[in-house]
């Protein structure tokens, strides 16, 4: 593993009790661009292994992620609240990842064009994917191994090295991961680690004209940014930003089950998920059963120290970020909103999930106001056409649900969510390694995942025999 030397460290604390954890270095501009020199030569150097030796060692490294898979998840654990049972989910999520891309960097085709005009009949005309470049990878704080590996595993099987960034808060997991890459067999500066601000840190690596991508999940508001600086050298840009995601509920739904996975969806990562169900539009004649319901599963939730085992709920990762939860909850209030159960700020960063009822279309978390924290904002609906309004109105169009026993219903109003995934009868968190996961509108650009990636982060080019038949 290879990174920067620190002009000042970065400490990162448990936001359970505060201690510290560890600390990362802080990179300046100038080790920013030795850095970024560096990835250009393993580049060259990357581009000439053949695909089935980054095969194997990729396959390699996943094997390894396996071996320390219990350290992973307690430094994890550690620097960010999240459970110990997510945590371990999430390293044997990113060993998968490691395998999937692997095998199928083996299967990825050229393609040899038809003789479809007069006058190439002697022509052989075939496509190859070649490589783009040095590539930024810019990882949230939310699920930083899953995530890390969502952009690293793709980019090197395709021939890219990596300059990785993750996230300031909690960027000690994946500083481990990077450096079980150590070896491996992988050319020296393939995978490199940075740190420190995205402001100062992020905008070097995105400004500088040798990155040939930027691969980002963060907020909207970051990813636009990152727009407006990767476009003077025109850098391929793939973003996955921010959700407010809708979960419908008809009236013909079994309402055990919507309140089960309301539950299960909202509550993973303390509700810090981009993807998690955060509009809970619910038609008007079970609404308050629908509420009630969540309250009583709500009431059995054990909220305690995300280490211990059977913890259900852990905490948020600072409390600025809390602090910003506790602000929006006041915001639904002020605009007229109930606060029905729940809501209170906790010890240590630990939070009380909240219902909130009497949420009109109008309010602002009906829209486009995106809580990252376990909070159930209900809206009542009376037809279906208003329920697909309520749900359309958002900038944001990651993913969705629909709830219903009639699934010709269901699939018509799944086909009229503006998201880039729907779920029936379960929620919008539902995510496979081969699935193309991205959003609409506001919610990003191009899509992870084994069927579409390979492909965004390499480049096509075609070969033309000319004359040779």
């Amino acid at each position: 593993m290879n990174s920067v030397m620190p002009e000042s460290g970065i400490n990162v604390h448990n936001p359970v009790d505060g201690s510290l954890v560890g600390s990362v270095p802080r990179a300046s501009e100038a080790q920013i661009q030795s850095i970024v020199q560096k990835s250009l030569k393993a580049a060259s150097e990357w581009k000439r292994v053949p695909v089935y030796r980054r095969a194997e060692l990729m396959y390699k490294y996943a094997d390894k992620i396996r071996t320390k898979q219990e350290s992973i998840a307690r430094l994890e654990c550690a620097e960010m609240g999240k459970r110990i049972t997510e945590c371990r989910g999430e390293a044997d999520v990113a060993a998968r990842i490691f395998e999937g891309y692997a095998e199928r960097i083996k299967h990825m085709y050229s393609e040899v064009l038809p003789q479809s005009q007069p006058g190439i009949e002697s022509d052989i005309i075939y496509t190859v994917r070649e490589p783009i470049g040095p590539i930024a990878c810019i990882v949230p704080f939310n699920y930083p191994v899953e995530l890390y590996s969502q952009k690293a595993a793709p980019a090197i099987a395709a021939g890219n090295p990596i300059i990785v960034k993750p996230a300031s808060t909690n960027p000690l997991a994946v500083k481990m991961m990077i450096e079980l890459a150590d070896d491996i067999g992988f050319p020296e500066n393939l995978i490199q680690f940075v740190s420190g601000s995205g402001a100062d840190v992020g905008k070097w690596l995105v400004t500088n004209p040798d990155i040939a991508a930027v691969s980002l999940t963060g907020s909207t508001d970051v990813g636009i940014r990152i727009m407006v600086n990767a476009a003077p050298n025109l850098h391929r840009v793939f973003l996955e930003l921010g959700g407010n995601d809708a979960f419908i509920v008809h009236e013909d739904s079994d309402l055990e089950l919507a309140a089960n996975e309301a539950i299960e969806g909202r509550l993973q990562n303390t509700g810090q998920t981009c993807c998690a169900p955060k509009r809970f539009i619910i038609h008007n004649s079970v609404k308050d059963t629908f509420a009630d319901l969540l309250v009583d599963r709500l009431k059995k939730i054990r909220i305690t120290n995300p280490a211990d085992e059977d913890s259900d709920l852990g905490c948020i990762i600072s409390k600025s970020a809390l602090d910003t939860v506790m602000k929006q909850i006041d915001i639904c209030i002020s605009e007229g909103c109930t606060l029905y159960w729940g809501g209170e700020r906790l010890e240590n960063n630990f939070f009380k999930p909240a219902v909130i009822t009497n949420v009109l279309p109008k309010c602002s978390v009906a829209t486009d106001m995106e809580i990252f924290g376990p909070v159930f904002p209900i809206i009542g609906f009376e037809t279906d056409e208003e329920a697909v309004r309520i749900a359309n109105s958002s900038q944001f169009g990651l993913s969705g649900a629909v709830f219903s026993g009639n699934y010709k219903r269901a699939l018509q109003q799944a086909a009229a969510l503006e998201c880039g995934c729907t779920v029936i009868n379960g929620h919008g968190t539902y995510r496979t390694l081969d699935q193309p996961f991205g959003g609409y509108k506001k919610s990003g650009i191009g899509r992870e995942g084994m069927l579409n990636t390979l492909e965004e982060m390499s480049q096509l080019k075609t070969i033309v025999l000319k004359g040779m038949l």
